[in-house]
């Protein structure tokens, strides 16, 4: 998954949907009326990892870094319920006891797409977030951006993020994924390579805000995602180790939402330590 080439940082207090209850917005855009549809954000969360076990349950913050994840996502205007799947009973435990919702699921889930897909099976929300477990910093803008992205293209059944790489950030590193879009903003490829290629200057970005950093966050229809499910590995899939190239090389359009900057992933120990420091820094900065 692509991590820190843009950063962002969101601090608010959680806001709880009860889940069948209408979307509203607050503020300038309260008259707004939001597409009648439902949506429900499903957290994956595993205890194993292979560079930070037990991750979601780190708490040096006081919280749950799952919690953290959670109450971010509860901030999205158009989300009706946030729910965490998971198969490890201690994450279970943690979730219901900040009052969270939470599904007992399979242990066998190759990934996070089926782990929610299993989740999904058993909802009757009409869209579905897939929200990354490690990302306690996300803007809960973006998740209403997503399912805005649905709600308004009936011919769309999947969505998905990317927002300019950051000055200094390389957008060759194969560890990020580029995509790259058509005319009407939905996606063409996603690669670990430098797409596009910069032929005019010796295969090296010039500017690396002209190049996407792919977000690890999507909106589905149900009936599409449960679809997705079910399908074997593809080709280009298997070589660059991209599941949504699963999705386009089996003709589903995926529409692709740019924004400003992205979330830091938090993928080790270290990665969670500098969150901590943010987090009791903004915590000072507010007693102030």
């Amino acid at each position: 998954m692509a991590r820190s080439a843009c950063v962002h940082h969101s601090w608010r207090s959680p806001v709880r949907h009860e889940l069948g209850a209408p979307a509203t917005l607050t503020g300038p855009d309260a008259e707004a009326t939001l597409p009648a549809v439902k949506a429900v954000a499903v957290i994956p969360a595993r205890f194993g990892s292979t560079r930070f076990p037990g991750k979601p349950l780190a708490r040096e913050t006081g919280k749950f870094l799952i919690q953290h994840v959670y109450e971010q996502a509860s901030r999205a205007a158009r989300l009706d319920g946030v729910i965490v799947a998971t198969d490890d009973e201690r994450i279970a435990e943690a979730v219901r006891g900040f009052g969270g919702e939470v599904r007992m699921t399979r242990a066998d889930h190759p990934t996070g797409t089926d782990r929610i897909a299993e989740v999904a099976a058993d909802l009757d929300a009409q869209i579905i977030v897939n929200v990354q477990g490690d990302e306690p910093e996300m803007e809960p803008d973006n998740i209403d951006r997503l399912i805005g992205l649905l709600a308004d293209a009936s011919d769309l059944s999947i969505a998905t993020l990317a927002c300019p790489f950051s000055a200094g950030a390389d957008p060759a590193d194969p560890n990020t994924v580029k995509v790259v879009l058509d005319q009407r903003g939905r996606a063409m490829y996603f690669s670990r390579a430098l797409i596009p290629y910069p032929r005019d200057h010796a295969g090296r970005p010039d500017d690396s805000s002209r190049w996407l950093l792919h977000l690890g966050i999507y909106a589905y229809r149900r009936a599409t995602l449960l679809e997705l499910a079910k399908l074997p590995p593809t080709p280009n899939e298997t070589r660059e180790k991209l599941e949504q190239l699963r999705f386009l090389e089996n003709g589903y359009a995926i529409a692709v939402g740019v924004v400003p900057r992205a979330a830091v992933g938090i993928d080790t120990p270290q990665d969670y330590a500098a969150f901590v420091a943010r987090y009791r820094a903004a915590a000072s900065r507010s007693k102030s």
